[in-house]
């Protein structure tokens, strides 16, 4: 276990694990990788630091355990969550970071792990999806990507790398499939009409919030899940914090007002962890020192624990431990709790 920024410890407590000694983790169902690299900023920097803060961002102990009340499971114990620590990745040499993350993304899906990257700015999508194909099949994994841009843009200053380009390059490489690529949340004035086009031309799909008030987050989420189950081998989920409206999520290094609220991330992620055949996870773009009290900190942890609680609870349905999910389920029923006359 090794932590580039500030001290060694791992999210919530849970075991830690050396990734060059496959014996530390081969009971594990998820490994956790930092990935503190923010080279790819276009505005502001400090995400390199987000890996440290999800991790500490908990008021309960930290003991690697955390019982979901909603789902009625543990995701920390059930799923033998361990931490591997930070992928080295010194912002000042973007290609040697991205190679040594892909490796490391690489190496867990291969072992039939699920790879659960804290970022770290968004262009580390791009080593994490790539190392994630490589395992389970060249353009057989669907992308679900949360976020207020679409980071399909051609260069950024002169860069064919940065936290704006990563989906473009994914596509590019043919890693991931335009017609598999399910964007939710983007608002605001970028990008523009000639990038629009292209993202068009590669039949990508891209759910902007007004299209999301209009129909309602339910059924935007519900028609792309469906779209990802077709012809694909499994889901990965790429979660940019500031997909959030920076009210609530002030901690990140492009803000743009107008987005998800807290409480629908939350949802959205428990839904489709619970529902989709996940292959891997990213939450990207928390910067800390733009945090306000580590409200965003605290979020991104949220975000995290909900995608294990998701896979806990699917898994546990298939082995016939649980009964299917009943959202509208009063919390203490399964507890033995009389029901009142309103809970009929």
């Amino acid at each position: 276990m090794t932590a580039m920024y500030g001290p060694d410890l791992t999210f919530l407590g849970v075991p830690a694990c050396d990734l060059d000694e496959p014996s530390t983790w081969s009971d594990a169902q998820v490994v956790i990788l930092g990935a503190p690299y923010d080279g790819g900023t276009s505005y502001r920097a400090g995400a390199r630091f987000g890996p440290g803060a999800i991790r500490q961002a908990c008021y309960l102990d930290h003991d690697g355990s955390r019982p979901s009340l909603a789902l009625g499971v543990d995701g920390l114990l059930d799923l033998q969550v361990k931490d591997a620590g930070d992928v080295m990745m010194f912002s000042g040499d973007g290609q040697a970071a991205h190679a040594a993350l892909e490796q490391a993304v690489h190496t867990i899906a291969a072992a039939g792990k699920i790879p659960l990257v804290l970022g770290g700015d968004h262009s580390i999508a791009l080593p994490n999806v790539t190392g994630v194909a490589r395992a389970v099949g060249w353009g057989r994994v669907s992308i679900m990507h949360f976020d207020a841009h679409a980071d399909t843009g051609d260069s950024s200053f002169g860069s064919l790398v940065g936290h704006g380009q990563p989906m473009r390059r994914l596509i590019e490489s043919g890693a991931a499939r335009g017609d598999r690529f399910l964007q939710i949340g983007l608002r605001g004035y970028w990008p523009g009409p000639e990038t629009l086009r292209w993202m068009a031309d590669q039949r990508m799909r891209a759910y902007e919030m007004t299209e999301v008030v209009e129909r309602g987050l339910d059924a935007c989420l519900a028609e792309a899940s469906a779209v990802a189950l077709d012809d694909c081998d499994g889901v990965y989920l790429s979660i940019d914090i500031d997909v959030v409206d920076p009210g609530m999520a002030p901690g990140t290094g492009t803000p743009e007002p107008g987005g998800l609220t807290s409480r629908e991330l939350l949802d959205a992620v428990r839904r489709l962890s619970y529902e989709l055949p996940i292959v891997g996870v990213e939450v990207v773009e928390v910067a800390p020192s733009h945090d306000h009290a580590d409200v965003t900190a605290m979020l991104g942890s949220r975000v995290v624990l909900e995608a294990l609680s998701g896979f806990a609870r699917q898994q546990a349905e298939k082995r016939g431990q649980l009964k299917p999910w009943n959202r509208s389920e009063p919390l203490l029923h399964r507890y033995g709790s009389a029901p009142l006359p309103t809970d009929t």
